[in-house]
């Protein structure tokens, strides 16, 4: 058998000999006249016809675009060098924790480099076999799995589907013995759950199908439904949302364990709900509200009986879990059982109990708590980093739970509902010595003196000399927090001699909603200099410098990306704004974009909100005369979350304007769409040209460490 030795050291700096550049020959972008007024000022939009994602000159502008990038790419010398060891550390096998649903116990597994995840089951004999493998979707593995839900006993599932990334689902419905479909798909579902009553139908959400473009035509009026088992689609009951008073962007419904109940939460932005719920046991039930007002983002967790336990962040901006009866079920009723804390509260239910994970600065502390309140013990973590996964049903007393840090790949562990044991239940099969690597979390200064935590991880024994390769990835928005975990790919980075470095920037869930408020609307900025403030940081304290910086994030962390590289084209040499979100103005018009604006507000919500956005959209601040960073932009052509045409419009714009020999790409993957349900095969192609355009324009000539040939043995 063979043996492959990768890391043997070359050299742990750049050549500082003067690399010859490759020549770029960008596409020409054709301009057209088109001025949009807000509040009596004049805005172009000179690449507004790249919005139409259904035209052929768009496509051929793609192709085009494409052409360009590949073609730079295929010169970066250890471009293929990345890619086999991003390939060689990917194949190893990977095995979810087990579930039971009915008679049958079923895992997901990947084998190493299996475009999709496999779903399998032990049979009656305890033997594993394949249960439903999306990798027979399609040939190329563009087609993947959305979501399983199983019936109530366990002998139907529906799972949805997803074509070339798009948010757009079919659910399919299988019996589980036979593994026969049972009827036609439903089709046009987005953004929304499978939720069985019984064994005898599920609920689901959807839009009505836009007219013109599925992948960016504008999506605003959520209905749920109901579908009986052997009934067609259109016979399907609206549930809500339906008419103008019950008109909401998102709605979701979900039945309670016991079946007793419809609990119906509805929304017109990414934050902040409606709640109701609907007694199943009476068939012509009235809605019952619970919250008639988007002042608080709350949700049913559980119910014993007619006692309901809701987690809200109404007048506890980290969270608490509070219990109320079904007849009166609103805010004044509300009694508290895991009250709010200095630190932000993640519950789940395990079995009969809560299990309360905390984000004590972004790490993971984790208590069980019986319904009463009581505090049962605190969970022993094998490390300091991330553990999720709870989540057992009710009859259950084992549960499995997941731990990982950014150098630490994830294993699976049992905890005993009753003793409070954990024990090892599946070690990582990865080749990657972790031993070998750090975290430090260090907390810096931003702008306004806000102290914002940041955790640093690169190999031991790093050197500080301001010449490693580092890359700086941020988001910092939609209450989103970002906690240690590992990445295959950023594991690659590292053992380049790479600095891998996360902020926990305002914007996020960190630190509660006030954190998350702090980084929205009119206070934006904030995000983007606490981002500044962290590759400051980097800098002064010698991790890196300028030269040797990358900053990355994608969709709200692109907008992150291309709003700092635009306002501190000096910070760093590289930028790597992936599916962002870019037209500022503009963004509310696609698909479900309004949705975001509790984030960001809108252009025509006033002028000082028109202004205040203009300020800082990185397509609008692109100046004629300034050297950008290095550039490679990723988009996928399918994406209809943050539609393609802010990446291609804030290319065209940057290669027009673009000074200096630093190269402005655009990188777009066909049949991809924001991230969910990429094939392996894509990943690790996306990885190699990212790391290898980052490091070849830092000044890398060949790669810090060397992959040696192969050693027969």
């Amino acid at each position: 058998m063979g043996l492959f030795v990768f890391g043997s050291l070359i050299s742990c700096q750049p050549l500082q000999t003067k690399q010859k550049n490759i020549t770029v020959n960008y596409p020409k972008t054709k301009t057209v006249d088109i001025v949009d007024t807000y509040f009596g000022v004049e805005v172009k939009d000179p690449y507004r016809w790249l919005e139409d994602d259904m035209s052929e000159e768009t496509a051929n502008w793609v192709k085009s675009q494409n052409q360009a990038t590949f073609g730079y790419l295929d010169n970066i010398p250890f471009r293929e060098a990345f890619k086999e060891r991003l390939s060689s550390l990917w194949n190893y096998e990977k095995v979810g924790a087990p579930f039971k649903e009915g008679k049958h116990t079923y895992y997901f597994k990947n084998n190493g480099l299996q475009n999709q995840y496999i779903l399998y089951r032990k049979n009656e004999d305890g033997e594993d076999e394949v249960f439903l493998d999306p990798n027979a979707f399609s040939e190329d593995g563009t087609v993947s799995l959305g979501q399983i839900s199983f019936s109530k006993d366990g002998s139907i599932l529906a799972y949805s589907i997803s074509e070339g990334g798009s948010d757009w689902r079919k659910i399919i419905v299988m019996d589980v013995e036979t593994k026969a479909i049972l009827e036609d798909s439903i089709l046009d579902v987005k953004f929304s759950g499978i939720s069985w009553f019984k064994s005898e139908g599920f609920y689901y959400s959807s839009y009505d199908k836009p007219e013109g473009s599925e992948l960016s035509a504008k999506t605003d009026q959520h209905k749920l439904y109901y579908h009986k088992l052997g009934t067609s689609q259109k016979d399907d009951t609206v549930i809500f949302g339906a008419t103008q008073a019950q008109k909401h962007r998102y709605v979701r419904g979900s039945v309670t364990e016991d079946n007793s109940y419809l609990l119906i939460d509805a929304s017109i932005s990414t934050s902040g709900n409606k709640l109701f719920l609907k007694d199943l046991s009476k068939p012509d039930s009235e809605l019952i509200t619970i919250l008639n007002d988007e002042k608080s983002d709350t949700y049913i967790i559980d119910n014993d009986n007619n006692t309901l336990f809701l987690v809200t962040n109404l007048d506890a901006p980290n969270k608490r879990i509070v219990k109320t009866d079904i007849e009166n079920p609103t805010p004044e009723n509300w009694v508290d059982v895991i009250p709010e804390t200095e630190h932000v509260l993640l519950p789940s239910t395990s079995g009969k109990y809560f299990i309360a994970e905390y984000m004590v600065d972004a790490i993971s502390k984790v208590i069980q708590y019986d319904y009463n309140g009581k505090l049962i013990r605190e969970i022993t973590l094998p490390g300091i980093g991330n553990a999720s996964g709870f989540g057992s049903k009710k009859e259950e007393t084992i549960d499995y739970f997941n731990f990982t840090n950014y150098y630490t790949s994830s294993s699976t562990y049992t905890f005993n509902l009753e003793t409070g044991e954990t024990k090892l239940y599946r070690k990582s099969a990865i080749a990657f010595n972790s031993d070998d690597y750090e975290s430090r979390q260090v907390f810096y200064t931003s702008k306004d003196g806000t102290k914002v935590p940041m955790i640093i991880t690169h190999k031991k024994g790093l050197e500080l000399n301001g010449k490693n390769p580092t890359m700086l990835y941020g988001y910092g928005g939609f209450n989103i927090s970002l906690n240690p975990s590992f990445n295959i790919g950023m594991a690659v980075w590292m053992e380049q001699g790479g600095i891998y470095a996360v902020p926990n920037i305002r914007g996020g869930g960190e630190y509660g909603k006030k954190w998350h408020n702090a980084g929205t609307k009119t206070q934006k900025q904030n995000v983007f200099d606490d981002f500044i403030a962290a590759a400051e940081y980097l800098i002064e304290n010698n991790y890196t410098s300028p030269q040797y910086l990358a900053l990355r994030g994608g969709s709200n962390g692109g907008l992150l990306v291309g709003a700092v590289m635009t306002q501190r084209p000096d910070l760093a040499k590289v930028a790597l704004p992936a599916v962002g979100v870019l037209d500022m103005l503009r963004y509310h018009t696609f698909t479900a974009g309004a949705g975001w604006a509790y984030d960001y507000g809108t252009a025509e919500d006033s002028k000082a909100m028109f202004e205040y956005l203009k300020g800082y959209s990185p397509l609008h601040n692109i100046n004629q005369g300034v050297e950008y960073p290095a550039t490679l932009i990723t988009t996928g052509d399918h994406d209809d979350r943050v539609v393609p045409a802010h990446s291609f419009k804030f290319a065209a714009e940057l290669q027009s304007k673009q000074t200096g020999n630093n190269p402005a790409l655009i990188r777009i993957e066909t049949d991809a769409g924001h991230g969910a349900g990429t094939p392996v095969s894509k990943i690790i192609e996306q990885y190699a040209d990212i790391f290898s355009f980052t490091l070849y324009n830092m000044g890398y000539k060949v790669l810090p460490y060397k992959t040696k040939e192969k050693i027969k043995g």
